[in-house]
């Protein structure tokens, strides 16, 4: 019964690890959600830009993506890996990073 649970719990470890560790917090929103708020730290690159910004993820040790659901951050997650990237992790929302950040 409680397997379902795990399904929608986010174990944020991993995170927690990336993030005390200096990781490269990125928001993939637009612009303008941005804007109105994020992630102290975070750098705003949004999801359809990211396959013409890879440049800006190289060298990185860990990368953190997240945006309001973690729809477009999974998406981005896979972008990243299909080039190369094996250090990245999916945030989900930017409130769940911002949290973590925070702590």
């Amino acid at each position: 019964m409680f397997g379902i649970f795990k399904m929608f719990s986010r174990d944020n470890s991993s995170l927690r690890e990336a993030v005390k560790n200096g990781a490269f917090l990125v928001d993939v929103r637009t612009p303008g959600e941005f804007s109105s708020g994020s992630v102290k730290g975070a750098v705003n690159i949004p999801l359809n830009t990211i396959p013409n910004q890879l440049v800006k993820f190289k060298n990185k040790k860990n990368i953190v993506v997240f945006c309001l659901s973690g729809g477009r951050s999974s998406t981005a997650k896979s972008i990243l890996e299909r080039n190369g990237f094996q250090n990245v992790i999916n945030g989900g929302t930017w409130r769940n990073v911002n949290k973590i950040v925070n702590e």
